[in-house]
């Protein structure tokens, strides 16, 4: 786990996209950085502080799907990155897509950060295949 102002977010194994004969997409592997607040914060209002942060620049983001958690695609144009964000488990989740840069990740964290005035633990889960 990290405390600090600047966490790398350095990805140790990005998710291979695969196309099943059956269509979609599928991704093998997985890297998660979950940013939990230093205090409680309901999920309510860390949804309202992602939201906050992705209607500013340098965002676009969709969330189009009926899903249970408020799940977002993020499209970072200053950085030429993309990566899904997710509020669960009274925390934000950053999720790694095949060409997602870490200085997205990071600049999505300092945004939080800012915008939140909350103090954050970064940590990070990462499977391969």
């Amino acid at each position: 786990m990290v405390d600090d102002s600047d966490p790398s977010f350095s990805i140790p194994h990005r998710p291979r996209r695969t196309y099943p004969r059956g269509g979609g997409v599928r991704y093998e592997g997985e890297t998660i950085f979950r940013l939990s607040p230093g205090s409680d914060c309901s999920e309510e209002r860390l949804t309202a502080v992602v939201q906050d942060v992705l209607e500013s620049e340098p965002y676009t983001y969709g969330d189009w799907f009926d899903l249970p958690v408020p799940m977002y695609l993020v499209r970072d144009h200053d950085r030429d990155t993309t990566f899904r964000v997710v509020v669960r488990y009274e925390s934000v989740e950053l999720h790694v897509l095949p060409d997602t840069r870490s200085a997205g990740l990071l600049a999505m964290y300092h945004r939080l950060s800012d915008c939140s005035g909350i103090s954050w633990t970064v940590s990070c889960e990462s499977t391969s295949t």
